[in-house]
């Protein structure tokens, strides 16, 4: 029998609960670390399971999917998505804990942005509140070519906006802004933002055309859900 666990490090609590959620994955696959270790696709060692399911410090995320993954059980009824998006979730959660700037509190909102300045200001706060991820993390999650890092960089220390809408998208879906309802908020605050500045006037059309294609995909999914309960719904009344 193996030497009792350390308890998990209590210090920051969001820390605390995304290594508790690890643990409560290791126990319900009844595996030790070592097993995690040597499981069939994994490339962790027996130390950095442990780590990341200390609470002393956030992991990277590919341990964390990892260990989700590894750990996956014919019992969960969830399935390895929901899993997977919980422990995205805790994991976001203690990033942003352990790196965001105490005048943080909250997402930004597009809607109450009017000019490139404030554009650029609440881009870097999505990245803050996205948990810092790195601009080769960025770059990886974008694809090649769509967000290089070099640029990525730049947006990030508040010197440069995305040269064009492809490139903004890129930036906000690699800090986690996924659904295309959100997107379309940021990208008519886009379009407000480059009609307030003189100098942007050219670049105003592809960005109102950008917003156009985005409030259309919006609007598919707003009414997906409708669609779908009504789909449901048609065998009960006949």
């Amino acid at each position: 029998m193996g030497r009792p666990e350390n308890e998990v490090d209590q210090t920051v609590a969001a820390r605390t609960e995304l290594a508790e959620y690890l643990r409560e994955r290791r126990r319900a696959a009844g595996l030790t670390y070592s097993q995690m270790s040597q499981a069939e696709g994994s490339w962790f060692s027996k130390a950095t399971f442990e780590r990341a399911a200390s609470g002393s410090t956030v992991p990277g995320w590919d341990t964390v999917q990892q260990f989700i993954t590894v750990t996956l059980t014919e019992n969960d009824i969830f399935g390895l998505e929901v899993l997977l998006t919980r422990g995205h979730e805790l994991w976001v959660r203690a990033r942003r804990a352990t790196r965001a700037p105490y005048y943080v509190h909250k997402a930004p909102d597009p809607t109450l942005i009017w000019d490139t300045a404030g554009f650029l200001r609440a881009l870097c706060h999505q990245h803050v509140w996205a948990g810092y991820p790195t601009a080769g993390e960025m770059e990886s999650m974008a694809g090649a070519g769509m967000l290089p890092k070099t640029t990525t960089r730049r947006i990030i220390a508040g010197d440069t906006l995305p040269v064009d809408p492809p490139q903004a998208l890129a930036f906000l879906r690699a800090c986690y802004v996924q659904s295309e309802t959100e997107l379309e908020r940021w990208l008519a605050a886009g379009v407000r933002a480059m009609r307030a500045e003189p100098t942007r006037s050219k670049d105003v059309d592809r960005w109102a055309r950008a917003h156009e294609d985005m409030a259309r995909k919006a609007k598919k999914e707003t009414l997906a859900p409708v669609t779908a309960l009504h789909i449901q719904e048609v065998p009960r009344a006949a």
